[in-house]
């Protein structure tokens, strides 16, 4: 499913003609804005398997500070795990680290801890870890990466496409403040029952993460 065909669905649910193109007409670019809206929300609704990605970081002796490429500071880490020690590294608060850092003697060795510690020039996420590396170390850092807006036709959702479409038809149905908004009211249960089901279908990979929010 792509960009054009998500616009196309939800114009056709509301009765209007289908353009060419999402830039055709002002409204055809309103549904844009609601369709990315809407992946947007259906993408920070659940850790979704296609958005999952292994990131590793190689380390360098005495250096503590790393970045997180192409991640956009918009992740959702899941577990990191240090490969060379063969051990889970947990995360610490920004405060734990500043306390650990101002001390005369700062530790060296394998890293357990990590903690985000800002962006970078390119706006990918920075983190630290503790103890400061004493040699060569790979890090994993599993974690959910959103997707950024759709702009081209033919840009591809990797989140399910039906539960993106109907959540925009939703709002564009509250838009247009028909019925008194029952109507309104009726798009927006149908596509959380949607998005309940496609959770339901994904976690079914990842039976041990059944939590998920709803919109």
């Amino acid at each position: 499913m792509n960009y054009l065909n998500a616009v196309n669905k939800v114009l056709k649910r509301l009765r209007e003609r289908p353009v060419t193109s999402v830039s055709d007409t002002e409204y055809s670019e309103l549904i844009g804005m609601f369709i990315n809206d809407s992946k947007r929300e259906i993408e920070e609704a659940w850790n979704w398997s296609a958005l999952r990605q292994s990131l590793t970081v190689t380390t360098t002796s005495g250096v503590f500070n790393y970045e997180l490429n192409g991640t956009q500071n918009d992740l959702n880490v899941l577990y990191v795990m240090n490969f060379t020690s063969k051990a889970f590294m947990k995360y610490e608060s920004a405060g734990w680290f500043d306390d650990k850092f101002l001390s005369a003697d700062v530790a060296t060795g394998s890293p357990d801890s990590y903690s985000f510690n800002g962006v970078s020039t390119d706006g990918d996420t920075l983190v630290d870890i503790y103890p400061k590396p004493d040699g060569v170390y790979t890090l994993r850092f599993n974690v959910v990466v959103r997707t950024a807006d759709l702009e081209e036709d033919a840009d591809k959702f990797n989140v399910p496409s039906h539960p993106v479409i109907m959540l925009a038809y939703a709002k564009a149905i509250e838009e247009r403040g028909e019925d008194n908004a029952q109507t309104g009211n009726t798009a927006f249960s149908v596509a959380n029952k949607v998005l309940n089901d496609s959770i339901q279908l994904d976690a079914n990979k990842h039976p041990e993460e059944l939590i998920w929010n709803t919109i």
